[in-house]
């Protein structure tokens, strides 16, 4: 009985040892896919593997702060850094679904713009929602404004608007005159929202959603809408990559900041504090505009991008001198209530 006890004393040593040795699966780094991940990929993911020495494995999402939420309530977390746009990190921060970040190791808050510092995330990019058409459809007196994406009788044809309430209310009060600094203010009250509502209700028989950004830029390639809002830097990437012919509207576009995160309890949290360090360092930001126009969030990198490219990022002066930065504190407050309005307005 003593020898058959020790045994297994011996081998239970044993398997806590080989256990304990396992290593860690690699660090998973997930992002937006498409033509966007695609450059961080050359950009940012193989470079780092290659001086880390750090295995790296990639997914993509589509956003959505229970996505997140899921995994960490559910105990199957297999993410440990993901980029989050604004509501989704001012939430899940305050739900305790990231890492706090040591700044110390990310060089300081004061290298950063002050949008790209969070006590759980830190900028990815800076990008803007525009409107986009194709050239070669829409020749002479093209759209400008948000007001002539409404306007289907001078241009024909179905529009297409992500789905959801942040962006496309914003984008319905611009529509129906309302000044970008009026925007939340406006949105704030019952008479904004009717407003906003009102003004989609005129444009809902033509209408197309679209829930992923490669989406926009196919839309529009295939004919299947005439106008669409979209990230600037996938129809910048299929003008580059598909040599299209796809024209910009800057005026009142929609920018904003996403963020990197690292999940609470991330067993690659060495690693990915690592990665963070790489992707934030200005020298490899300054490498990712020139293959997708999106602007860096290191103060140092903007003056190392190629001057050709700066004109396309959200934040050269001609672009954003008109444009609206979307609230996220106002999302935070009021994603829920408004996201179960608009999904009731579409299901009527």
């Amino acid at each position: 009985m003593q020898s058959k006890s020790t045994w297994m004393v011996a081998l239970a040593a044993v398997a806590l040892t080989l256990s304990t040795a396992v290593p860690a699966r690699d660090l998973t780094v997930v992002s937006w896919g498409g033509a966007y991940q695609d450059a961080q990929r050359e950009v940012y993911f193989k470079p780092f593997m290659e001086k880390a020495k750090i295995k790296l494995a990639e997914e993509n999402w589509d956003g959505g702060v229970g996505t997140l939420r899921a995994k960490i309530q559910g105990g199957n977390n297999n993410w440990d850094v993901v980029q989050v746009e604004s509501e989704e990190l001012l939430l899940g921060c305050e739900e305790g679904l990231y890492e706090k970040l040591d700044w110390s190791k990310l060089g300081g808050k004061d290298k950063y713009l002050p949008d790209a510092v969070n006590d759980c995330g830190v900028g990815a990019i800076v990008y803007s929602f525009i409107l986009a058409y194709d050239g070669d459809k829409i020749k002479g007196d093209a759209p400008k404004s948000w007001a002539d994406f409404w306007n289907v009788q001078k241009w024909p044809g179905k529009r297409a608007l992500r789905k959801g309430p942040k962006t496309t209310l914003e984008i319905a009060l611009m529509a129906d005159g309302v000044a970008p600094k009026d925007v939340y203010k406006t949105l704030g009250t019952n008479e904004g929202v009717e407003r906003a509502f009102k003004k989609l209700d005129q444009l809902k028989a033509n209408l197309v959603w679209w829930e992923k950004g490669s989406q926009p830029p196919q839309l529009l390639a295939s004919g299947e809408v005439a106008m669409t809002d979209a990230y600037n830097g996938r129809i910048a990437a299929a003008n580059d990559k598909d040599k299209k012919n796809f024209k910009i509207v800057w005026t009142n576009n929609l920018y904003t900041i996403d963020s990197w995160v690292i999940m609470k309890g991330s067993p690659n949290k060495a690693q990915a504090e690592t990665f963070l360090v790489f992707v934030n360092d200005p020298q490899n930001q300054k490498n990712l505009p020139p293959k997708i126009p999106y602007g860096p969030t290191t103060k140092a990198a903007t003056p190392l991008i190629d001057k050709k490219v700066l004109p396309e990022l959200a934040t050269a002066p001609q672009n954003i001198a008109s444009a609206l930065y979307i609230n996220d504190k106002f999302w935070l407050e009021n994603l829920d209530k408004l996201s179960q309005r608009f999904n009731a307005w579409v299901a009527k």
